[in-house]
């Protein structure tokens, strides 16, 4: 007699024409970005290389000063391994470290022992505490300072003939007897030279920046950049490299290398501030468009809108989404509800077909028709026949009240 009805799959569901509506935007965002990725890379692989790298014209690049030494007669060998370092230096050499902090532990008492036997001069540019305890014993550094132009302040022939140029970053102290402290920002110097022996000596710059090609051409940086790196005849670029093998050392005693850092350890301070604040930021807008702004009140509409303008509008929003099962239920609903009024049945087992259909087909003259499919049937399978559900059911309920 009743027909147990089985979920049909909602009609509301996202067809594949909605749903590539709705991510094809998207989509073409992430095609642009991965395009332009793609376009930055190439155009940034054109021959060019990296920062403080002699042969790249890049703003950050050092090929300039470069090409200025090389007309002046010193060659230029440019290196990523500490073994090629040390190979190509001697007491006719300038050894120019472009990042000590780099090295690790390991490499940086071998280069020392290196520059304490075979290097005419060392250039090490911005060295910090984990590097320049091993590369320069006896000297301390400082905080780091922003990069400004300072004049020399000392009696270094280099720096009293170059002037003021542009330095900062690491600032240096020491006790050494003898040597240079130049360029001093708050009485800390930003350019050291310590003797070391047999004529070699060390020099420490704060901040590469007097080697960059867009600052090349600023007040004495490039005299101070030529005379630093070509009072030899040879100059020895040392680019250090992650992927040296020199770098490897099982006996435990290194120190942590930038490869071993965390990832959150190697993004710069200023994008973890950044980050920072957008987060407060949305923080804040959040806390904006939440707050309440006064107790709710009723406002009196303008005009009476009528019952069945609603029950037409409730209707149209179902017609758009092809949502005959749910309607049907509704109507279903409704109609099992009313009917239970009039036959006198409790509302709490109006929709069980057990407590329902026996007291409506007391109720029919004819009992032949499958009243239990009408009531709790499935959901119908076009417009036709949802048309057809309706006109039963209200026939249905009209038989039953006036029986």
């Amino acid at each position: 007699m009743t027909a147990t009805s089985t979920g049909s799959p909602t009609s509301t569901s996202l067809t594949t024409r909605q749903i590539w509506t709705r991510v094809r935007g998207l989509l073409l965002a992430l095609v642009i970005l991965v395009l332009a990725g793609i376009v930055m890379a190439l155009v940034r692989s054109d021959g060019r290389h990296g920062h403080l790298d002699p042969r790249s014209p890049d703003p950050r690049g050092s090929r300039a000063v470069a090409e200025l030494l090389q007309q002046r007669g010193v060659t230029t060998r440019v290196v990523t391994t500490l073994d090629q370092a040390t190979t190509a230096s001697g007491p006719d050499t300038t050894l120019l470290v472009t990042a000590p902090d780099l090295l690790t532990e390991r490499q940086q008492k071998r280069l020392r022992s290196d520059m304490d036997t075979a290097t005419g001069r060392t250039v090490l540019l911005s060295a910090g505490a984990p590097s320049v305890g091993t590369l320069a014993p006896g000297v301390s550094a400082g905080t780091p300072a922003p990069v400004s132009a300072l004049s020399p302040q000392c009696s270094m022939p280099a720096a009293d003939r170059a002037g003021d140029v542009d330095l900062g970053g690491e600032r240096y102290t020491t006790e050494l007897p003898g040597g240079d402290a130049c360029y001093p920002n708050d009485d800390l110097a930003t350019l050291l030279r310590i003797n070391g022996p047999a004529g070699s000596d060390t020099v420490l710059l704060g901040s590469p920046d007097i080697l960059h090609n867009e600052r090349l051409d600023k007040r004495g940086n490039a005299s101070l950049a030529l005379q630093l790196l070509g009072s030899r005849p040879h100059l020895v670029w040392y680019l250090p490299s992650l992927d040296d093998p020199s770098a490897a050392d099982g006996s435990g005693d290194r120190q942590e290398s930038p490869a071993e850092r965390g990832f959150l350890e190697l993004i710069p301070s200023g994008w973890l501030w950044g980050t920072l604040q957008l987060l407060l930021a949305a923080a804040l807008a959040a806390i904006w468009r939440a707050r309440r702004l006064g107790p709710l009140v009723t406002e009196q509409l303008p005009v009476t809108i009528r019952a069945s303008e609603t029950t037409e509008g409730r209707a149209r929003l179902y017609h758009r989404a092809n949502a005959r099962d749910r309607a049907a239920a509704v109507l279903r609903t409704e109609a099992r509800t009313r009917l239970a009024r009039i036959l006198g049945v409790p509302l709490t087992e109006a929709h069980s077909p057990e407590s329902l259909m026996p007291a409506v087909s007391a109720r029919l003259a004819t009992r032949d028709r499958d009243v239990g499919d009408l009531l709790f049937g499935q959901a119908p399978a076009d417009d036709t026949a949802f048309i057809q559900l309706a006109d039963h059911l209200d026939a249905l309920e009209r038989e039953v009240r006036t029986s």
